[in-house]
């Protein structure tokens, strides 16, 4: 797992224009702390994470960049533990848009108001399109 605050800096920078080449999906432009509740900040593992998805808890959304348009996603259903406003599954659905967030999230001592996400899976699908799976780690942040 990075420390927190190199993930918080890479949200912060100009992301490149598609985290994955020839994929539906591409990387977010930093997003603000939500003004109240919790959001999740959900980057691609590796040697240099990529900011590509952000859950918030109220609303129960799911921010992505698909096709090159910033998207949002409603909440559909939720299942398993999770906290801090998230449950463990987390089906969000949309227009032609379905994604299923699946994240653990740990309380540790060297994070405060919030957590880290220590793993995550988001699968996108759309209708007569191909499904994308990402493999997903981040931290989530509340409002004071």
């Amino acid at each position: 797992m990075m420390p927190i605050a190199l993930l918080l800096a890479l949200a912060a920078q100009t992301p490149p224009a598609a985290a994955a080449p020839g994929l539906p999906i591409a990387a977010l432009p930093r997003q603000e702390m939500p003004a109240r509740g919790c959001a999740a900040y959900l980057f691609t593992r590796g040697e240099k994470p990529v900011f590509m998805a952000m859950a918030s808890a109220d609303p129960a959304q799911l921010r992505l960049s698909l096709n090159g348009t910033i998207t949002d996603i409603a909440r559909a259903a939720q299942s398993g533990a999770g906290g801090f406003g998230f449950a463990g599954v987390t089906d969000y659905a949309g227009g032609d848009v379905r994604a299923t967030l699946d994240m653990t999230i740990e309380t540790r001592a060297d994070v405060t108001d919030g957590a880290a996400v220590s793993a995550a899976t988001l699968r996108i699908d759309r209708t007569g399109q191909d499904s994308v799976v990402m493999p997903l780690a981040g931290i989530v942040g509340c409002a004071k």
